[in-house]
């Protein structure tokens, strides 16, 4: 498990190709790789990697297999690309932003950047049917980071469950991850909020199972309105950390 708080960038040292696998091998911060054994977990850019050897101090390399390639941003990666890196979790570690499995559900892509006085926005594409677990002032996992949504917005043409999210990033979580670089067009790791998915995909089913036949009729009147059933599955909003 993991925190979203991201420990540090890393960059691409060397990668090596073989058949249905890529072997990364990553520079790490100093420090950043004490006590750190052959087997342990770190999140690359989100995704959870198993240390399958250490060449030398600040070093370790992970295997990633094709299917996690295809689904992340891992495979556009190359030698130099720097990375977010987090450290699994211990027993008993403060938990700063929220628990991360490192398993991401699906790539999103940068298409907005605005600059306000000390602060960094980006406003974040998100594929169907992904919008259902992204509400404002709820938490989502972007490369690795442990995020706020300050705005989201789905797309009503088409009402696909495609749309949109914002987040807002303060100065230090700039220095401390990869966000700065990230321009208009770039795609990123998204991890959706665990207990925001049971919460929706619950919902659902009970309207599913309660309503049967009469779902077309009830997603008709919310299209009148302009809502889907997406909208009355929101869960309770979550304060502002």
């Amino acid at each position: 498990m993991f925190t979203g708080i991201v420990q540090g960038i890393a960059q691409v040292h060397q990668l090596h190709d073989r058949a249905g696998l890529r072997s990364f091998e990553l520079a790490f911060p100093p420090g950043f790789d004490d006590g750190l054994a052959i087997g342990a977990s770190v999140a690359v850019d989100g995704v959870c990697l198993t240390v399958t050897s250490r060449p030398a101090a600040d070093r370790a390399c992970f295997d990633v297999v094709q299917q996690s390639l295809a689904l992340t941003t891992l495979g556009d990666l190359q030698p130099g690309s720097p990375v977010n890196v987090e450290r699994a979790a211990r027993d008993g570690a403060e938990i700063g932003g929220h628990p991360l499995s490192g398993h991401i559900d699906f790539k999103a892509t940068v298409v907005q950047v605005r600059q306000p006085e000390n602060n960094h926005v980006l406003r974040i594409q998100v594929p169907a049917p992904w919008m259902r677990y992204v509400f404002a002032k709820g938490y989502i996992a972007v490369n690795g980071a442990s995020l706020t949504v300050a705005e989201a917005q789905r797309h009503t043409e088409p009402s696909d469950g495609s749309g949109w999210f914002e987040v807002w990033l303060i100065p230090e979580t700039l220095r401390m991850t990869t966000f700065a670089g990230k321009p208009v067009g770039a795609a990123l790791n998204i991890e959706i909020e665990r207990s925001t998915q049971v919460f929706v995909d619950t919902v659902r089913a009970a309207i599913d199972e309660r309503l049967g036949p009469l779902l077309p009729a009830l997603e008709a009147l919310l299209r009148q309105q302009g809502r889907t059933l997406d909208d009355i599955a929101q869960p309770p909003a979550l304060p502002l950390r």
